[in-house]
């Protein structure tokens, strides 16, 4: 059984990592920080580290980064079971990446979709893959401008950051509709309001809306919960495609649920990567 997973190295990354280890027989780990990473590794109780877990750089702001990096976990293994795309931020500023896209919707969604597709090959190479991509109940506050997916009308960095977590969720069903087929299993979900470094530098209400939850904060631990539960349940509970909360299924927002709204989204993604990569070839 092999693992891919973004983010690996603080928050729910980490404790997922730490939960699925005895689970999987390789484990790739998906970083920008390899040291972080190899101090990761270090802490792990783990048997055989050297030959289970593979460090590969992966910048998920950066889509030359994000080819690199699938093509070299298909240096090491013709399979891939299970892909989770953890990784995520919110920030406070408007930052262009250098391929002159807004940061959030790179970080948070474009990476993922160039990362997944790229793997595709390795994910249906056997007898199926799942893929988990982490969400968030913050999808429900989304308003989504179709002409704007860049916010160079205005930036506001909480309505960027739910207008990813909602493309999150209809990117797990495209998944699901696209390549349920071929046995590829997508779910999506919401870890709860985890106590972590996530939006630390913060400003505005969405900083004023972290310190009031402070206190009722869940552990990473805890948050990593349904994350590790859709990894390593033998079969996941209700259908290919749905969205989970405390390792159920949950009800998503409208918008998340509408076909239309996700064929926009997939078709908008899949030119913008494709001019993208093109450009930089």
């Amino acid at each position: 059984m092999h693992l891919v997973i973004t983010g690996p190295t603080s928050g729910i990354g980490a404790e997922k990592v730490k939960a699925l280890a005895p689970k999987f027989t390789k484990i790739f780990l998906l970083v920008r920080d390899m040291e972080k990473a190899r101090t990761l590794v270090n802490k792990l109780n783990s048997q055989d580290k050297a030959d289970k877990f593979i460090l590969v750089y992966c910048d998920l702001a950066d889509l030359a980064s994000v080819k690199k990096a699938a093509a070299e976990i298909a240096k090491h293994t013709d399979s891939v079971d299970v892909l989770i795309n953890n990784a995520g931020g919110i920030f406070p500023e408007k930052t262009t990446t250098k391929d002159q896209l807004e940061l959030t919707f790179s970080a948070n969604h474009l990476g993922h979709y160039l990362l997944t597709l790229q793997l595709m090959p390795l994910l249906t190479h056997n007898s199926g893959a799942r893929i988990i991509n982490v969400s968030s109940e913050a999808h429900k506050a989304a308003s989504v401008d179709l002409t704007d997916l860049q916010f160079e009308k205005g930036y506001s960095s909480f309505k960027a950051y739910a207008n990813a977590k909602l493309f999150n969720i209809l990117f797990t069903k495209s998944l699901a509709e696209k390549f349920g087929d071929q046995h590829i299993e997508a779910y999506a979900l919401h870890p709860g309001v985890v106590n972590t470094n996530f939006g630390q530098q913060s400003k505005g209400f969405f900083k004023l809306l972290l310190s009031l939850f402070k206190p009722f904060m869940i552990s990473p631990k805890k948050g990593a919960e349904t994350g590790i539960f859709l990894a390593s349940v033998n079969k996941v509970p209700g259908k290919n495609g749905d969205y989970f909360k405390k390792s159920k299924v949950s009800s998503a927002s409208k918008k998340a649920e509408s076909k239309k709204l996700r064929d926009q989204i997939w078709d908008r993604s899949e030119k913008l990567v494709k001019a993208i990569t093109e450009n930089r070839a």
